[in-house]
């Protein structure tokens, strides 16, 4: 048998009051895709970032090639032949696509940067991705997509062997992802071994050859990817079986809490009418950039509507800020949680104080006492994850993180719930607790609006789904257990006009 061209052997990895990884192996044959799986918290990060020499190993080997290797840093990484793509690039948006692809191996003529020389070279290996761009181009204006490829093309440029790829569709369209998966399997097929990580697991039979599965810093199991069931996935990274990935469980249908009329923004927002009940989760559906991210900030009061009206109740009501909006119970769970929805530097109660602070103010002086105790009942009844009230929120995994949002709040008592992405980024454990966050929710009488890339979420957890094709609603199903993906997709892709189904 072929020596493997990446071999991990007993990799051990300790922090304080964790053990991260504790004797993990892992193989990888040229010409591979290895999809690496596990919930947040898993290992999977703490292990790559052995390969790209961010954190080293307190016990255990790497083989490269039957070779042993040190890599302690991102230059013994390279040397190596390893290149990591994370899921925050590194890239620098201020230089061109060239400056890039050679920072910090500028090509160089009689001491100078030879910025034509950089240009040439870049644009070959743009190409053999199929990447069709200037290299002059600033990264800052490119498309998520694109910068994604400036990355893969890097890696290459570097003469990479094995290339790591962290969550690499998370933000892409689905004819993005397309494309992610062509260049894939043309690297495979020239012979790079490619370890892929992602928590969507309907990716797995698209790309991988071979699996494996990491739980709690120890392989739990693998396999050739064609032999394990969605289930057993699931199952393997979680512990136990999941009786149903999407719980939904229908409450009962109260009030209209939420209706929108005529919402309009641009080209974004164009005439945007729907309601929303107690008790209703309604889905919406379309393509990046049709206009669902938009609709829901100009409801939160993030931006401003150039039209239409927004009632509580039956109701008008302003809704001028988001001040405004959270004061009336509507709260927006933004797709970018880290950004727009958290602190990252701050600790886990600070960050679920922040829109209370009045509630928690004693003469001008925050109580921090009141505000802890109060997150401490909101940690057991969220299953919050974290080791102190303290613990800085970027530290935290994502589905923990999505829950100190939830937390914040379900404190402001919204009636008016917005999850835009809500499992974005988040482990299959972690987005079925946040299923069942959302049915308590709506039992409670909340009205809730989910915003999904993901369809089988969408199919699985909306009560009604509406569907959005650039800046407007075309289409709504009001029964979602009989209908499919394709019909969903069909107006989300083509437009078309209104498509009622009558509840069955």
């Amino acid at each position: 048998m072929d020596v493997p061209l990446l071999e991990m052997r007993g990799i051990d990895k300790r922090f304080p009051g964790v053990h991260a990884l504790d004797g993990v192996s892992l193989t990888l044959q040229r010409g591979e895709v290895l999809a690496l799986l596990g919930e947040n918290g898993a290992g999977k990060s703490t292990l790559i970032k052995m390969l790209g020499g961010a954190q080293r190993p307190d016990a255990g080997e790497i083989r490269i090639g039957g070779q042993p290797v040190e890599i302690h840093s991102a230059v013994d990484s390279r040397r190596a032949g390893v290149a990591v793509i994370y899921q925050e690039f590194n890239l620098v948006p201020g230089l061109t696509v060239a400056e890039n692809l050679y920072l910090g191996r500028e090509q160089t003529r009689f001491g100078l940067i030879d910025h034509r020389a950089e240009c040439e070279r870049a644009l070959q290996w743009l190409r053999k991705i199929g990447l069709d761009i200037d290299p002059a181009t600033r990264c800052g204006d490119l498309t998520v997509a694109q910068q994604q490829a400036v990355e893969i093309a890097r890696a290459l440029s570097t003469d990479a062997r094995i290339l790591v790829m962290d969550e690499p569709s998370a933000v892409l369209t689905l004819q993005e992802v397309d494309r992610l998966f062509a260049i894939v399997r043309d690297l495979r097929d020239r012979g790079i071994g490619i370890i892929y990580i992602s928590h969507r697991l309907d990716e797995i039979d698209a790309i991988a050859d071979r699996v494996m599965v990491l739980r709690d810093g120890r392989t739990v199991g693998g396999d050739v990817a064609s032999e394990l069931s969605r289930e057993r996935l699931i199952e393997m990274m979680v512990g136990r079986p999941l009786e149903d990935e999407f719980p939904k469980h229908r409450a009962e249908i109260g009030e209209e809490l939420l209706r929108v009329e005529g919402l309009s923004r641009g080209r974004h927002v164009r005439d945007v009418s729907f309601s929303v009940n107690a008790g209703e989760i309604v889905g919406f559906a379309g393509l990046v950039g049709a206009g669902r991210t938009e609709t829901m900030r100009l409801i939160a009061g993030v931006d401003g509507r150039e039209s239409g009206r927004i009632l509580l109740r039956g109701r008008p009501v302003p809704m001028g800020s988001p001040r405004e909006a959270i004061a009336r119970g509507v709260c927006l769970l933004s797709e970018d949680r880290k950004s727009e929805g958290l602190v990252l530097g701050l600790g886990a109660s600070d960050n679920f104080g922040l829109p209370n602070l009045r509630r928690f103010s004693r003469g001008g002086f925050l109580d921090e006492g009141a505000e802890v105790k109060e997150f401490l009942r909101y940690r057991d009844d969220l299953s919050l994850r974290v080791s102190s009230p303290s613990q800085r929120v970027g530290d935290l995994s994502g589905g923990n993180q999505q829950k100190v949002v939830l937390a914040k709040w379900l404190a402001r008592h919204a009636d008016v719930l917005i999850f835009d992405e809500p499992t974005r980024g988040i482990d299959v454990g972690a987005k079925y607790e946040i299923y069942q966050l959302m049915n308590r929710l709506a039992g409670e009488g909340k009205a809730i609006v989910m915003v999904s890339s993901e369809l089988p979420e969408i199919l699985g957890m909306s009560d009604r789904i509406v569907v959005m094709h650039e800046g407007r609603i075309v289409g709504e199903f009001t029964d979602p257990s009989g209908t499919t993906q394709e019909d969903i997709l069909g107006h989300a892709i083509a437009g078309g006009g209104a498509a009622t189904q009558a509840t069955t």
